[in-house]
């Protein structure tokens, strides 16, 4: 058996990652691969944090493309050989006439939730514009979708599976800069990467819209390190890189952007 509450000391996604742990011991006790539903980024984060500490299993996420936020978790022993293809997914389209009525991702998601299914089976939604949009799901979703979503807002769709290879994948833009400050505090180095002003950054914060390292962070004194990740909702992500300290004793940070 898992240490079960000291692996979940201090953790936050309680009820996700205990499920996983669930699942972990399963796997250890049948020599099976067992697979999770869909986790979150913070989700994923947390997972690999506690599951770091244990040599008994093997974890390998996979949400259909490398750069997929949302993944499904195959968990086996680690005497076990594990690679992707044991990750169950499935590609659709949700194809559409949507020149007169654009939709968004929270559209087609609040659509696919409408059919009764729930999100923990969804992985990413990529959407495609007048045409439509991509998503992955669990395989026993696919003709479920296929017979049920008949509809995004007011435009009529089909549903039909494809190929993981037919996905189509916008590789994230890259920008990189240096940025001089007089402290490491969120707020500064966040609205100097992000390129707004401080006090809209300590909005972002203050709303709870930041995250840090998948943490949600409303205090923006908050150190930031070499290393991490600060995500605004809707507005992409910042990685903090080198930080050097300058003769006149300020912080010059190399950050890279991802949008």
């Amino acid at each position: 058996m898992l240490p079960r509450e000291e692996l979940l000391k201090g953790v936050e996604n309680r009820d996700s990652i205990a499920r996983v742990i669930d699942q972990a011991e399963q796997a250890i006790k049948t020599w099976e691969v067992v697979l999770t539903d869909f986790l979150s980024p913070p989700e994923l984060a947390e997972m690999r944090r506690v599951f770091s500490r244990l040599t008994e299993v093997q974890l390998l996420p996979w949400g259909g493309y490398p750069q997929a936020e949302r993944q499904r978790v195959a968990i086996a022993r680690s005497e076990l050989p594990l690679d992707q293809s044991q990750v169950s997914l499935v590609a659709l389209e949700i194809a559409g006439n949507f020149l007169f009525d654009p939709a968004t991702h929270r559209d087609f998601l609040g659509a696919m939730l409408g059919t009764g299914i729930v999100r923990d089976k969804t992985g990413d939604i990529i959407v495609l514009g007048e045409r439509g949009a991509q998503v992955i799901v669990v395989p026993e979703l696919a003709e479920f979708l296929n017979m049920n979503l008949q509809q995004v807002r007011s435009v009529p769709v089909k549903t039909q599976p494809i190929d993981l290879s037919e996905l189509k994948i916008r590789e994230p833009k890259k920008k990189e800069l240096t940025t001089v400050e007089a402290s490491l505090r969120l707020d500064a180095i966040a609205s100097a990467g992000f390129g707004m002003s401080r006090s809209k950054m300590v909005d972002f914060i203050d709303a709870g819209d930041v995250r840090v390292n998948w943490k949600e962070v409303t205090q923006a004194s908050s150190q930031v390190k070499s290393g991490d990740l600060i995500a605004i909702r809707g507005k992409g992500r910042l990685e903090v890189g080198e930080i050097a300290v300058t003769k006149k004793e300020r912080y010059r940070v190399q950050l890279t952007r991802y949008m």
